[in-house]
């Protein structure tokens, strides 16, 4: 099985140090940004992203904003997106899957339940 390639993209150091460390020990390669322009600058190059993690809620530009973009990459048309946020009101997980997220799942992350969605992507 070869590893997939999850991006994460937050503004936030610590979770991107979280996220990168648990999904490294279940032999998931980790590449980061912390803004989404940063990451829709990497996604239009042809670096490999089987998966991405994205935090709604960023400075400049949200996940609300980043998803619809990162899907008019046509090579990202595709990819899985899967939005992180720690707004879990009733409400959230469809507004994320309105913007074009894949899947959806709340801060603080449940690990278990991120392995589950990663598997099945």
């Amino acid at each position: 099985m070869t590893k997939k390639r999850v991006l994460i993209i937050d503004d936030d150091a610590r979770n991107i140090f979280a996220l990168t460390a648990t999904l490294k020990a279940r032999s998931y390669e980790c590449i980061s940004c912390s803004s989404a322009q940063e990451a829709l600058d990497l996604l239009e190059t042809d670096e490999v992203v089987d998966i991405v993690l994205i935090d709604m809620m960023m400075p400049e530009m949200d996940g609300y904003e980043a998803i619809p973009r990162i899907k008019n990459i046509v090579s990202r048309r595709d990819t899985p997106i899967i939005s992180v946020t720690a707004q879990a009101m009733v409400g959230d997980r469809e507004k994320s899957l309105l913007a074009g997220a894949t899947d959806y799942i709340a801060k603080p992350i449940d690990v278990d339940r991120l392995l589950q969605l990663l598997s099945r992507l």
